[in-house]
């Protein structure tokens, strides 16, 4: 019995993966580690991760469809954004559970458990994702360089390549000044927007009631709210979860690793619902504008279209110039901060499923010269109204990625052999599906009417339409395969770490073969605290 209690809680399996378990740290001294003893001051240890997912849901793309809600339904909208912030905390919390249990984010998971060639199709796929997050970003940051300054958007757009490798280079300082810089980008975010609520004085009831009464009025109000709802959860953000955590060197016993979960879901809880106030923000300001019974004309049609550049002369028009200044620090800064965390999520999504690490800088400019290519040319071509429009189509394209990222975490977070006695309850199992279905029910909804759609208003001979709409539809049902693998699949790799106090841990760990399981301990996971995956080295087991 004494033998037995000096056991560690989770083991290494050993399977025939060539997956090296070495740490990936060149200088341990850089993370942080969180004391073993029983304290709630030990969630301070923990705050950090959570502000930097959050910045994903307060990017310039949310900020576009935030102000067409507005503008277009007032606070009828209201309603969507708290819906979709609640199942966005339960999703990133599933996430973030995954890391610490396993201590294997969600792209080294998916390497581990999937075929080569569907490995390599949701690896292309988290790609596209992070470029597709990325392009808000760069047209966000270059409408917000326009306001400020007068420099054109296109070449704004070139700009911004050249700024967030300067804030990259605050990496070298580790994940804390990091953590702590982007916590102070959303601070800065939060207050120019409570600004703008003084500025504009929404009625507080009917912000009330957009956010508790759900409704659905007008035209076109479906497809805003599903809008709304696609925004604010993306893919890119759950692999970058599922890595952040491993900044903390946590205790390797059940106690600390519940304690973990149950920290970093409070600290996601209250970045999360910073994002949310923001969210709110946005809508009220201008759901308040341009509902105003002063508005001129031109003001009127810029509220029929409202996009990120025209929402920076509407509020300088109504609310004065102050407001529009604040509307433009409050862009800059979200597209700044976005652009760091997109950066990190490809690094992660690179190193998971190819073992593959670049330099962050190279990492960096390859990214951003996949956003900024399309993005200079639409706004070349377009100007400011085309490269709005491009936001809006990044932020499909990421709607649409959603279930490749999400299916592959609900199935991994619901499995014992991976999450031992940290698995899913019934009841979380449950809410998530019930979350991922509507999400991937409401997007299948969404492509199909709007391809239909597409094809009855165009101009195209018979011959032709029948042809784009066979092709079209071959494409649907290549999606709904794919999304169907992913359900419909069982898990077949134990997870590296397994939790011995589960029942029948042992007996999953021998059907894989883990034969000398009983004579294996945990070798710490030590990765991500400087934010760069330095080169993974070699290491024998102590």
């Amino acid at each position: 019995m004494g033998s037995e209690s000096q056991r560690p809680q989770f083991i290494e399996s050993t399977g025939n993966r060539s997956f090296s378990r070495a740490p990936l740290i060149e200088n341990p001294d850089n993370q942080i580690v969180v004391p073993d003893k029983k304290s709630w001051k030990n969630l301070f240890a923990y705050i950090g991760p959570g502000f930097l997912v959050s910045i994903a849901y307060i990017d310039p793309g949310n900020f576009e469809t935030d102000l067409q809600s507005g503008a277009q339904y007032k606070y009828g909208l209201l309603w969507i954004i708290l819906v979709a912030s609640c199942a966005a905390l339960v999703i990133q919390s599933l996430a973030a559970n995954l890391g610490v249990v396993t201590e294997k984010h969600l792209a080294e998971h998916c390497k581990i458990e999937y075929p080569k060639v569907p490995n390599f199709i949701l690896w292309v796929l988290a790609e596209i994702a992070v470029v597709a997050c990325d392009i808000p970003e760069v047209i966000g940051t270059a409408f917000a360089l326009n306001m400020l300054f007068g420099i054109p958007v296109w070449c704004g757009v070139l700009l911004t390549g050249f700024s967030t490798l300067i804030l990259l280079a605050l990496q070298q300082y580790g994940v804390r000044k990091l953590e702590f810089l982007i916590a102070f980008l959303v601070a800065i975010i939060a207050a120019c927007f409570f600004m703008e609520l003084g500025y504009a004085k929404p009625d507080a009831k009917e912000v009330l009631h957009g956010l508790f009464v759900p409704q659905l009025k007008g035209n076109g109000a479906t497809g805003l709210a599903i809008s709304l709802f696609g925004a604010m959860v993306m893919p890119h953000n759950l692999y970058l979860h599922s890595a952040l955590v491993l900044s903390r060197k946590i205790p390797r016993s059940v106690r600390g690793i519940k304690e973990a979960c149950r920290f970093y879901m409070i600290e996601s809880a209250f970045a999360l619902m910073v994002a949310f106030l923001i969210n709110v923000s946005v809508i009220s300001v201008s759901g308040a504008v341009c509902h105003s019974s002063n508005l001129n004309q031109h003001d009127q049609a810029s509220c029929r279209d409202l996009d990120l550049n025209e929402a920076s002369f509407l509020l300088k028009n109504v609310l004065g110039s102050w407001s529009s200044k604040l509307f433009a620090v409050a862009l800059l800064a979200s597209g700044q901060s976005s652009t760091i965390t997109g950066t990190y999520a490809g690094q992660y999504v690179m190193q998971g499923f190819l073992d593959l690490r670049l330099k962050t800088w190279i990492r960096n400019f390859l990214t951003r010269c996949l956003a900024i290519v399309p993005s200079l040319i639409v706004a070349i071509i377009g100007g400011s109204a085309g490269a709005g429009e491009l936001i809006i189509i990044a932020s499909m394209i990421l709607s649409f990625e959603l279930p490749f990222a999400l299916i592959p975490l609900l199935k991994f977070t619901s499995s014992k052999a991976k999450m031992g006695e940290c698995v899913n309850s019934t009841m979380i199992s449950a809410i998530t599906w019930i979350i991922g279905s509507l999400i991937m029910g409401i997007n299948i909804y969404y492509l199909v009417s709007g391809y239909i759609g597409l094809l009855l208003h165009s101009h195209l001979k018979l011959g032709l339409k029948i042809f784009c709409g066979i092709l079209g539809f071959s494409c649907m049902a290549l999606y709904i395969s794919g999304i169907a693998y992913l359900v419909l699949r069982k898990n077949k790799e134990v997870s590296h770490l397994l939790a011995l106090t589960t029942p029948g841990t042992h007996e999953i760990a021998s059907e894989s073969g883990n034969n000398n399981i009983s004579s294996m301990f945990c070798l710490p996971r030590e990765d991500i605290a400087s934010m760069q995956l330095p080169q993974r080295n070699p290491g024998d087991l102590d």
